[in-house]
């Protein structure tokens, strides 16, 4: 158990200088993505973008991706924006940033096990609110990426502690967030919030990042909150977790993620949860594949 109390934590996660932050490179990108679409010009996204070249060479890799519906190659810079849309390159903008915001070690995590994590998670959750005939699959695509900021919101205040939890949750086989409760008394969701406050995120995704392994406790935008938990379960489940296996049986209908969902989609009793498992199958593969070749590029 941390030697600090959890009001203390709390107030050196408030209070820490060393707080990641958006990098000023991107800042007027994302401030620009921020426009209404219809007021956004394709050229002017395709410039700003060229002058990143990570970002560049990332929007290239989305675009050819399987996981994006593309058929055709795309080989320029302009074609992988009319590609993906206007409307996706803002989540492509803010993934950018946060990978350039990693450390070399994540508090013992590799970085591309946290990112094909993330991305997984990012990717499910789509899945799920299209299969679900839900308004907020591009949400839910965003709040899935960014869902475990708080665990680099850890690793900076942190380190030793989260270190020491991390191998608690290795050795027990237990979920991540249950052994940060046992040695810092604060969860990396807690501690996401405060760092989703921080960055200004809009309010949907604060809640997600706060609740999304208690979405119960969530007062706004509880139906984004549970979607994204069950996806974080189910790729924690089928080994797109944090570099481990965790030992427990799982029962989706008797998870609080899933009593929340079907509170804003009742059809989710009857959803074939068998097909969406042999989906996965394809899903994790390109993950795996699409994290790595991003990952290379930094």
């Amino acid at each position: 158990m941390s030697s600090l109390s959890r009001e203390q934590v709390f107030k050196k996660l408030e209070a820490v200088d060393t707080m990641p932050s958006i990098p000023a490179t991107l800042e007027p990108l994302l401030r620009y993505l921020s426009l209404p679409v219809d007021q956004l010009e394709t050229q002017k996204v395709v410039d700003m973008i060229s002058h990143d070249k990570s970002l560049t060479v990332q929007c290239l890799h989305l675009a050819n991706s399987p996981l994006f519906c593309r058929w055709h190659a795309v080989d320029s810079l302009r074609g992988a924006v009319v590609a993906l849309g206007l409307g996706r390159m803002k989540e492509v903008a803010l993934a950018c940033s946060f990978m350039k915001m990693l450390p070399k070690q994540i508090g013992g995590i590799d970085p591309v096990i946290f990112w094909e994590h993330s991305l997984g998670c990012a990717l499910v959750s789509r899945h799920l609110a299209r299969k679900l005939n839900l308004p907020s699959a591009d949400k839910a695509y965003l709040a899935g990426l960014l869902h475990d900021i708080g665990i680099i919101a850890n690793v900076v205040t942190l380190p030793q502690e989260f270190g020491e939890a991390l191998v608690l949750a290795r050795t027990r086989e237990i979920p991540l967030h249950e052994a940060e409760l046992e040695i810092m008394g604060v969860t990396h969701a807690e501690s996401g919030g405060i760092l989703a406050a921080r960055w200004r995120l809009a309010p949907e995704l604060v809640a997600v990042i706060s609740y999304h392994h208690t979405p119960e406790r969530a007062t706004e935008h509880r139906g984004l909150v549970a979607l994204v938990g069950i996806a974080d379960l189910l790729c924690r489940m089928r080994n797109l977790g944090y570099g481990y296996a965790e030992r427990r049986l799982v029962d989706l209908i008797e998870e609080k993620a899933f009593s929340v969902l079907v509170e804003d989609c009742p059809t989710l009793q009857e959803f074939d949860w068998a097909r969406l498992t042999f989906e996965l199958d394809n899903y994790m593969f390109e993950v795996h594949r699409l994290v790595a070749a991003l990952y290379r590029i930094q």
